[in-house]
C-alpha cells in the first residue's frame, strides 16, 4: 500500500481539507496513474455534503481525472509509462452481467464508481481524484488524444461523455433539431458535441444572458424559456431535447416542443420531483427518457471524437486550496464552465 497526498471530507458537515489516503501497489492488471488534472462535477457536492443520502466517509471526491502512466502491471499490453490517459466515474464493474457484457457497466447492478463506492472486497472505499495518484485496472483506463491538452479534457470524463451518450444514442446529425437545455457545465459540451454532429443546435435558456456564449460555442439559434413566445415558436419543433439541468421544470411544457416521435433525455435530477401528464406523451408519441455517462467503450468513442474535432472544455483552472471556493460558485452557477484542479498544487 501507498500513502497519497489527498484532498475531501470526514463527514457531510466540514469543508474539504487535507488527508492522507492508501492506495493498494500495482496489481498485474492495473495501471499506476500521477494525476496531473482533475474536474469538479456538482455531483461531487452532492456527495461530499450528503445531498443523496448515501455517502461514505472519509470521501476523497473527483471523477473526471487525467495525468501520465508512473507503471504498469505485468499484465497491461494497452498502456505504458508515459501514455496520456484519463479515468472517468467508474474504475470497475461485475463483469458478469447483461449490461456489463453489452459495454454499458455504468447501468451494472454491482458498479464501482471512482469514490463513494466499495471496491470489490466490499470493504475498501473507493477514492477519487482529488489526490496525487491512482490505480486502476486497466479495462477502466482510457487514452487521451495527443492533440488535446490534459487541463481542458478532464471534464470529458464526466460532462463529455455524459452529454455524447444521448446525443449518440438518439442519433443527433444533419437533418436533425437538437435542443440543449441550460448552458453550464454540462449544456456548453452538449452544444460543441451536437455542433460536431452536424445538428442544428438551438440552446433554450432562462435569459438571453449567454447568448453570445452560446453562439460561440456552435449553438445556431439561442432563445430564452422566461419568453412565453418561445414555447408558441417552438411548438412541435425538435428532434431531440437534452435537458442538462437540475432544477425543476415543467416537462410537459418542454415535451411540446418536440415532433411526432421525438424525445426529451433528462440529465440532471431535480431535488423535487415534477409532475407530469400524459396527454403531452401521447399525443405525438413523444418520449421522456435518461441516461447516465456512458460505459467504457463508448467512453474512448468520445474521447476520439473530440480529438478528431479539437473538442475540449471552458475551464477555470483552480489550485487545490479554492475547492471551497470553487464549490459555493458552482452552486451559484459562477463558473464558466466547468473547474478543473491543477493537482500539482497539491503535491
Amino acid at each position: 500500500m501507498q500513502q497519497i497526498k489527498a484532498y475531501g471530507v470526514t463527514s457531510a458537515v466540514v469543508p474539504l481539507g487535507p488527508l492522507q489516503i492508501q492506495r493498494r501497489d500495482t496489481g498485474v492488471d492495473d495501471v499506476a496513474i500521477d494525476i496531473a488534472y482533475c474536474g469538479v462535477c456538482h455531483s461531487d457536492i452532492h456527495q461530499a455534503r450528503n445531498e443523496w443520502g448515501n455517502s461514505l466517509f472519509p470521501m476523497v471526491p473527483g471523477h473526471e481525472i487525467v495525468g501520465i502512466v508512473s507503471k504498469v502491471g505485468t499484465g497491461v499490453k494497452r498502456f505504458k509509462v508515459g501514455d496520456k490517459v484519463g479515468v472517468g466515474c467508474l474504475v470497475d464493474s461485475c463483469r458478469e452481467c447483461p449490461d456489463c457484457k453489452d459495454g454499458l457497466e455504468q447501468f451494472c447492478g454491482r458498479p464501482i464508481f471512482t469514490y463513494n463506492s466499495l471496491e470489490k472486497d466490499n470493504k475498501t472505499l473507493a477514492q477519487g481524484g482529488y489526490s496525487t495518484k491512482i490505480v486502476v485496472h486497466q479495462d477502466f483506463v482510457l487514452r487521451i488524444p495527443d492533440n488535446l491538452p490534459l487541463d481542458k479534457t478532464a471534464p470529458l470524463l464526466c460532462a463529455g461523455i455524459t452529454t455524447y451518450s444521448p446525443l449518440h444514442h438518439w442519433n443527433a446529425g444533419p437533418g436533425k433539431r437538437v435542443a440543449i437545455i441550460g448552458l453550464g457545465g454540462l449544456g456548453h459540451m452538449a452544444v460543441k458535441i451536437a455542433k460536431a454532429m452536424k445538428a442544428e443546435v438551438t440552446v433554450l435558456s432562462r435569459t438571453l444572458d449567454k447568448k453570445d456564449d452560446a453562439k460561440r460555442l456552435g449553438a445556431d439559434h439561442v432563445y430564452a424559456t422566461n419568453d412565453p413566445k418561445s414555447f408558441e415558436k417552438f411548438a412541435r419543433h425538435f428532434d431531440l431535447i437534452i435537458n442538462t439541468v437540475s432544477v425543476k421544470l415543467d416537462w410537459g411544457a418542454y415535451l411540446g416542443l418536440l415532433k411526432r416521435d421525438g424525445t426529451m433525455v433528462l440529465l440532471g435530477v431535480p431535488s423535487d420531483a415534477p409532475q407530469l401528464h400524459a396527454f403531452p406523451l401521447i399525443m405525438a408519441r413523444r418520449s421522456l427518457a435518461g441516461s447516465l455517462i456512458g460505459g467504457i467503450k463508448e467512453t474512448q468513442e468520445m474521447l476520439d471524437f473530440c480529438g478528431k474535432h479539437n473538442i475540449t472544455a471552458d475551464i477555470e483552472l483552480i489550485s487545490m486550496d479554492k475547492i471551497n471556493e470553487a464549490y459555493e460558485r458552482v452552486i451559484k452557477a459562477d463558473v464558466k464552465y466547468r473547474f478543473v484542479i491543477d493537482i500539482s498544487s497539491l503535491k
